[in-house]
Order: structure tokens, then sequence, then C-alpha cells
């Protein structure tokens, strides 16, 4: 029979105990749910060895490999060890980080996969000995479509591309290909003159780049808008958004300390969920 402190014990390292019975889950890491087929056919093979046979999947990118008997626990871990590949992802610490697609999605701004490694490489793993006073997810979006929803999570990072318009280059067209095809509608056109971005409406996707024939509108630098505080659950927090876009050099440092540039006075008080300590 097991007790309390085997379960916590397990737990730790990433095994969730499946209800009504004393099998446990194995929470298998993945770099932002990417996988190389080695890795998969590992474990699918502890998946028959040691657990029910099935595999799924978390809502941030992890394995689980369920019905696995808690005295089977080592042999489960040394099985994947052999590819490379460790469980964990529970408890008060930085979470796997999430990436959407926009890698090789036709919208993504930048390449979101390697960000999310990147940030995975230095915080999931750099701080996996350090206790948090609460779990800490970090979620990376290639573009403000929002997929994986990153201000919803306690820092999250969406890719932006302010415009950029050459006002030489335009020729006051009669009808702006630009403007009808922004999604929206940021840019407008008054008196048949140039067009008028109003950043009030615009949210930096990038969609105007190359649109236009004559080349006014160009591709602009990606940037980063980081929110901060968000959160899922019983009570639902959409983050604050940081007060200014970083560049990519910026970028890991915010993410280590999102207000090394900014005071807490500049923010307001929502952005910090009741497990931060804004004064720190």
């Amino acid at each position: 029979m097991l007790n309390e402190s085997d379960i916590k014990k397990v737990k730790a390292q990433g095994f969730l105990r499946n209800r009504g019975t004393e099998n446990f889950s194995g929470r298998v890491i993945t770099e932002n749910g990417v996988l190389t087929a080695a890795e998969v056919r590992t474990i699918c093979e502890a998946a028959q060895l040691y657990g029910n046979g099935n595999v799924s999947f978390t809502s941030r990118l992890t394995v689980e490999v369920p019905g696995i008997p808690f005295e089977k626990i080592p042999e489960f871990q040394a099985y994947i060890a052999k590819a490379g590949l460790v469980t964990g992802g529970t408890g008060p610490k930085v979470r796997p980080v999430v990436a959407c697609k926009g890698t090789t999605c036709v919208f993504g701004l930048y390449d979101t996969q390697a960000l999310a490694k990147e940030i995975h490489d230095r915080f999931y793993v750099g701080y996996h000995d350090v206790t948090l006073p609460h779990k800490f997810k970090i979620a990376c979006g290639g573009c403000p479509n929002n997929c994986v929803k990153p201000d919803l999570n306690d820092l999250g990072i969406i890719g932006q591309r302010p415009p950029k318009f050459d006002e030489a280059a335009c020729r006051s067209c009669k009808k702006c290909i630009v403007a009808e095809k922004c999604p929206m509608k940021a840019i407008t056109r008054e008196n048949g003159g140039m067009p008028v971005i109003h950043p009030d409406i615009c949210n930096n996707c990038g969609r105007c780049a190359d649109k236009c024939p004559f080349h006014a509108f160009g591709e602009g630098e990606v940037r980063y808008r980081v929110y901060v505080g968000g959160r899922w659950g019983k009570k639902v927090h959409i983050g604050e958004p940081l007060s200014r876009l970083f560049t990519k050099d910026e970028l890991l440092d915010i993410v280590e300390n999102p207000f090394c540039s900014l005071s807490a006075k500049e923010l307001p008080a929502s952005a910090f969920p009741t497990h931060w300590d804004a004064s720190a």
C-alpha cells in the first residue's frame, strides 16, 4: 500500500498517480513539443514495457505515459534515459516552455521553437533545482493570432512586426491594396491621400509587408511584446503587456527579470498575481 511520502516523492520527479489505482503517469519532458523519431520510438517502447501501452500529451506539450506501477518507475526512467529523455514538469518550478508552430506557420514572425529551446535551456534546465513560490509558466507565440495564448501564462512572448511605411514610394493609389488587406482595419486613407496607420488599432501582425505593388510597405524588424502576470484556472487573468517592444538581444534578460527595464510602479497592480511579490 502506497503512503503519502511515496506519492509525494515520485510526483516531484514527474509522476502523477492515476485516479483510483496505484499506477502513475510519467511525464516525459520535451523541448516545446519537439521530439525526434528515435525519441518517439523509445517512449512508445517504454509505454509497452512499463505502462498500459498508451501515450498522451499534456497541455504544455510534455508526453505522458500512464499506467506505470510504482515499483517500475526507476526502470521506466532508465529506459527513456537511453534516448536522453527525462521526466519532470511538476511542482513549484519553472515549467516546460510551450511554443506555437510559428517556426513553420505562414503567419509566424519568428522561429518560435528555436526561441523556446533557448528559454528551455536557460530557465527550465538552468533553474531546475530552484524552488519557487508557485509554478511558473512561459509561452512563446509567433504572431498576434495568439494560438498558444501567451498572455494567459505567467510570462508570455508574442512576435511583432511594426509597419514600415515609405512615404516616398507611395503613389496614393485610388484603391489601396494594403488598406484592404489589413485584418485589423488599422490603415485608412483620408481624402484620397496617403495611407494612415492607426497605432491604437494596429497589432503589428506584419500582414501589410510586401502587399503594396510599389513597395511602400516593407518588412519591418521583428520585435517582441512581453506579457506578465497571466494565469488560467479557477480565476483567469489576462497578463499585462510591458510598456514597449523588445529586440531579440534584450529578450532573454527580460524573461529572467521582466522588470529589469521597468519599475514596478510603471505597471498596474493587476500585473502581479497573488504569487508574485512586486517589491522583490
